[in-house]
């Protein structure tokens, strides 16, 4: 399993992919659905979890696409 992807706001304008404890961007966007198209595709490629963020740096939405330990019932 790879590093889970952010996708957060970029400190100088734009969005960016940010694989968990990396301290630069893997990739910068000029918009917000650019960078999550970007980081869905490396966290299909790393079998990883999306994180996406708001403006604000909370956390808007999550998509696994690894193994799930606890995939829902139904």
């Amino acid at each position: 399993m790879g590093k889970n992807q952010h996708v957060t706001p970029h400190p100088n304008g734009g969005w960016q992919v940010r694989g968990s404890g990396n301290s630069k961007a893997t990739s910068r966007h000029d918009t917000q659905k650019d960078a999550i198209d970007a980081a869905r595709n490396i966290a299909k490629n790393q079998e990883s979890e999306l994180i996406i963020h708001r403006s604000n740096g909370r956390i808007r939405d999550k998509d696994s696409y690894g193994n799930d330990p606890y995939p829902p019932k139904g």
